[in-house]
């Protein structure tokens, strides 16, 4: 219950946060694509800009250019951002999701999917960009 006084807090901050990383690496070359709702680009942005008053949440999605193998070695690569499967935690989290899914999985094997927690925002993208080189 105690959680509950600073949660509104705390997704403030993942929202804004996970906006300016897509933001950042939207037009990054070594990705084909940034996945977030609150991009322009997003295929759901006018729905979401109506529904989602408060921020557009704190997933993003990268899609790395290459293949699996290529997104896996950019969550390797990672420092700041964990990597494990888990939603809505402070803790900034990365995973490559196929591997999570499976063979038979319908996500792109270059797919990797961030779920921003409240770390200092220029940290995370300085990871990221890390880690794409």
């Amino acid at each position: 219950l105690r959680g509950m006084r600073t949660a509104s807090l705390r997704v403030r901050q993942s929202c804004e946060s996970a906006q300016r990383i897509a933001e950042y690496f939207q037009a990054h070359p070594r990705l084909e694509k940034v996945l977030y709702p609150g991009l322009l680009s997003h295929p759901g942005h006018a729905v979401c800009r109506k529904q989602m008053r408060n921020g557009f949440g704190g997933m993003v999605s990268l899609l790395v250019k290459g293949d699996a193998e290529d997104a896996k070695q950019v969550t390797s690569r990672l420092n700041v951002f964990a990597r494990a499967t888990s939603l809505g935690g402070v803790e900034s989290l990365a995973e490559h999701r196929k591997s999570v899914e499976g063979p038979s999985s319908l996500v792109p094997g270059n797919l990797i999917r961030l779920s921003v927690g409240i770390e200092d925002v220029e940290d995370l993208i300085r990871d990221i960009d890390q880690a794409l080189k």
